[in-house]
């Protein structure tokens, strides 16, 4: 078959399937989240005007999720959960820094905000995907409330009082592991799916398959990243107004670039294409 397309044809052309770029997953080493890590603050001091725009963003969620504590304690694991929805997609445009610096391009602000067009479609099934994840885990953690809370929704003072009252252990490890489920879904969806999305411009399916592909095939790793975003997000809300947000938020964008480009190999030469990626030594 002739891998060339018709010079004369009207049809929409498809490369064969031996021709077409395939994914390969790669082992993963412990050693590799600090590379991300070094890489994403790299990024960040190359173009800090551009990365702390994103880092106002997240640190405006903050701010918002802070307000619906003091005021509707109930609902604070509904705009988490939504933030941690918006976070990626506010990452996208830290995705699009990196991938131009990768490609030897000019980064600027004005494309990295507008870098979703070409991806829209793709990016709304995602979306779509996670909303209902959102929906579900806000769901979820209203009835942990109603179960351990029968005389009505307890205040902030409530709140904070039976998180850290050993006595209300039981509430404590049901509202944490409903968190943790519907956070390990998100995860597990969304690691390496936008920025592939971005980078391939592949649908959401595949996308979000890749990204449980790569958690389960790396599954020490992988816990170990969504640890470190989890402690350099708490250790940045502890800073004075939450204002360490301003660096750590677009330092992750960044290093989850780099993430997805070590955790997915693409084989462009039908040639070099193996079915399972060769493990780097340890």
């Amino acid at each position: 078959m002739d891998p060339t397309p018709p010079e004369h044809s009207t049809e929409p052309y498809f490369p064969p399937p031996s021709l077409a770029p395939r994914k390969a997953i790669a082992v993963l080493r412990v050693s590799d989240v600090a590379d991300w890590l070094r890489l994403g603050w790299r990024d960040l001091a190359a173009y800090p005007g551009i990365s702390i725009f994103y880092g106002a963003c997240f640190w405006g969620m903050a701010l918002m999720l802070g307000a619906v504590f003091q005021s509707k304690p109930e609902y604070t694991m509904s705009i988490a959960s939504g933030c941690l929805l918006l976070g990626p997609f506010l990452a996208l445009g830290l995705y699009e820094v990196s991938r131009r610096r990768e490609q030897g391009l000019l980064p600027a602000l004005s494309s990295s905000l507008v870098c979703w067009r070409p991806h829209v479609r793709s990016m709304g099934m995602l979306v779509l995907v996670l909303i209902v994840l959102e929906l579900l885990w806000g769901r979820a953690s209203l009835v942990v409330f109603a179960v351990f809370f029968n005389t009505g929704m307890p205040s902030t003072t409530g709140v904070v009082q039976a998180v850290f009252n050993p006595d209300n252990w039981e509430f404590i490890v049901a509202y944490a592991l409903v968190g943790g489920v519907f956070a390990a879904l998100v995860f597990a969806l969304s690691v390496v799916a936008i920025p592939m999305i971005l980078d391939r411009d592949t649908d959401a399916i595949s996308a979000a398959i890749t990204s449980l592909e790569v958690v389960l095939n790396n599954i020490a790793v992988m816990l170990l990243w969504g640890a470190c975003i989890t402690l350099l997000v708490a250790l940045a809300l502890l800073a004075p107004a939450n204002l360490g947000l301003l660096l750590v938020g677009p330092m992750l964008g960044h290093a989850s670039w780099h993430a997805y480009r070590c955790a997915v190999r693409w084989l462009e030469d039908p040639q070099l294409v193996t079915d399972v990626p060769t493990p780097r030594p340890a």
